[in-house]
């Protein structure tokens, strides 16, 4: 049964959650983290958005197997690397419901995700106007989520513009 698409208003308690969320994460993958962020609508103070906390957990590309790994015996439900674009998806319904990625320091996607939580952090009519549209694709594709995140991606191209490739030591 697919999972309703639910876009809800802005919840105070989410950067809270991403600190238990990320403190459980430092202690499952230990000391091959690179970073932790909070990614996604969530990170956006004021801004609408599914009740799901979005994390990028970046460390090196020979720790991701065995992170993987620590992922699904934590409870994790591994959903690969979907875009073959070296992001590894797991999730997690129970409450704190969350997505949590794993990449390697100078992933394209975790960079643009940066970019993007940061210009909406930045432009309150661009994160209402990006609020407006989510509240629209919600109810445009209320039970298919592939569809409503793809329906997004113009926008959030035409958000960061072009982007350069970190690449970090």
């Amino acid at each position: 049964m697919p999972t309703p698409v639910v876009v809800l208003d802005y919840d105070m308690a989410w950067p809270d959650r991403f600190a238990q969320i990320a403190s459980s994460l430092r202690l499952l993958l230990g000391g091959a983290v690179c970073e932790i962020d909070h990614v996604g609508s969530t990170a956006v103070p004021g801004l609408a958005a599914k009740p799901i906390i979005d994390i990028d957990v970046t460390l090196p590309l020979e720790d991701i197997a065995s992170a993987c790994e620590r992922m699904v015996c934590a409870g994790y439900e591994a959903r690969g690397n979907r875009y073959d674009d070296g992001m590894w998806a797991f999730s997690r319904k129970v409450m704190p419901a969350c997505r949590v990625y794993l990449c390697q320091p100078g992933n394209e996607t975790h960079h643009k995700r940066l970019a993007f939580r940061e210009r909406l952090r930045g432009d309150d009519a661009l994160s209402a106007a990006y609020a407006v549209l989510k509240r629209q694709l919600s109810r445009q594709f209320p039970l298919d989520g592939d569809s409503y995140t793809a329906a997004k991606r113009g926008f959030i191209e035409a958000a960061i513009g072009p982007t350069p490739f970190i690449c970090h030591p």
